[in-house]
């Protein structure tokens, strides 16, 4: 490499963990013989991350040692932090004939062999204590609190091998794996690269917070989660269109990446805040955007909890600098998007547009107003809610 990469992976190493053709072929040459594991969407994407070293120091599904760590002190044995357990689960059932020291087929949903683990244990966990951890709630309205509570009671864990890296087909020219997105940094020369995490179509707010942002550094990794969401947030493909318009007309070319994330939401809010800090250094990010309730689901999180979690990490630990944004909005003093930091404004004077009232809008067959949204971004979202009946989280 002629240019040293601006930020090491967390770890150090950027794993990589997809089988050569030469493993690949003595995979599936053993596929009829493998016990098989059946993955749901989540697991899937988790595969993925720890395969294209997304989730590196990860080699694997975690072991139990690691797993209690990070539940209860967001830090691995080997002392880097980790804020979210990576586990594979399974019913006792699916677990009880497998051998430790064994290879184990994982198939993704359709029954298609996609991986190999190689199986170092089988353990029990408390899935209550887990929720109450990670998620701060035991409740199972919570979305993260009911697919821990939904998945079987044994962990499996070990090293992963991907089959082969597949093209997402719906995004394939988006599909920008960390070694490649650590090399177009490098070469478009940049030092310094903001990561912003998004489940949803930018609005002005977003706008406002990733340009502020722009101006202290030297290019913009928008970085989109497209993993496994609620059932009611807008699909991948309306918000990823939504992205490319406002790539189109609002913002500088050469100083943006557009790239899929291809992670599933936990809705941990603080802790998967710092989760997904961590992915972007792995994607070559050293700085990361950090709004109002990020990663949050309905009430479950102080406004500013994501942002407070930053500072239980000792100075330089993380690896990554987040940048803190104060909520923002429209405001019809300055006529501009601002926040409490730069308006003088009373709260009458700031235009906050709920996501509830923006989908009765949308139902309405009405466009988001200007200080919400791009008027081609509401276009679309419009367009989208036409198409599709079920309500949808802005």
């Amino acid at each position: 490499m002629s240019h040293p990469d601006s930020i090491a992976p967390h770890g150090g190493t950027l794993i990589q963990r997809i089988a050569s053709p030469q493993q690949r072929e003595e995979f599936l040459s053993k596929a009829d013989f493998l016990p098989r594991v059946p993955l749901d969407a989540r697991a899937v994407s988790d595969l993925e991350m720890i395969a294209i070293g997304g989730f590196s120091p990860l080699t694997g599904f975690m072991e139990q040692a690691d797993y209690h760590r990070v539940v209860n002190e967001m830090h691995l044995v080997n002392g880097l932090p980790w804020s979210i357990p990576v586990t594979l689960s399974v019913t006792e059932a699916i677990a009880e004939p497998l051998q430790i020291g064994s290879l184990v087929r994982l198939d993704n949903p359709t029954g298609q062999f996609i991986g190999v683990l190689e199986l170092t244990q089988k353990y029990t966990y408390d899935k209550r204590h887990e929720a109450l951890m990670v998620y701060r709630t035991n409740e199972e309205k919570h979305p993260g609190v009911a697919v821990v509570y939904n998945q079987g009671n044994i962990n499996l864990a070990g090293p992963i091998w991907l089959l082969q890296r597949e093209a997402d087909p719906r995004f394939p020219t988006y599909q920008i794996d960390p070694a490649e997105s650590r090399a177009l940094f490098r070469d478009k020369g940049w030092k310094t690269i903001v990561g912003f995490q998004t489940r949803n179509p930018i609005h002005r707010a977003h706008e406002y917070i990733i340009k502020c942002a722009m101006e202290i550094v030297d290019g913009l990794f928008l970085h989109p989660l497209v993993g496994a969401t609620k059932e009611d947030d807008i699909p991948a493909d309306v918000r990823m269109r939504c992205y490319e318009i406002m790539l189109e007309h609002y913002f500088p070319h050469e100083r943006v990446i557009l790239a899929i994330n291809p992670a599933a939401m936990r809705y941990a809010g603080p802790r998967e805040a710092i989760f997904h800090a961590l992915v972007r250094k792995n994607y070559g990010c050293t700085h990361f955007i950090v709004g109002r309730d990020h990663a949050g689901v309905g009430d479950y999180y102080g406004t500013y909890d994501a942002q407070h979690i930053f500072d239980e990490f000792s100075p330089g630990e993380l690896g990554i600098t987040p940048l803190k944004f104060e909520h923002a909005f429209y405001c019809l003093r300055t006529k501009q998007m601002a926040t409490t930091k730069t308006s003088p404004s009373t709260r009458e004077e700031r235009v906050h547009l709920s996501g509830t009232k923006v989908r009765e809008m949308l139902r309405r067959g009405e466009t988001p107003p200007p200080e919400f949204s791009r008027p081609e971004v509401a276009r679309e979202l419009a367009q989208a809610m036409r198409i599709t009946e079920p309500s949808y989280e802005i």
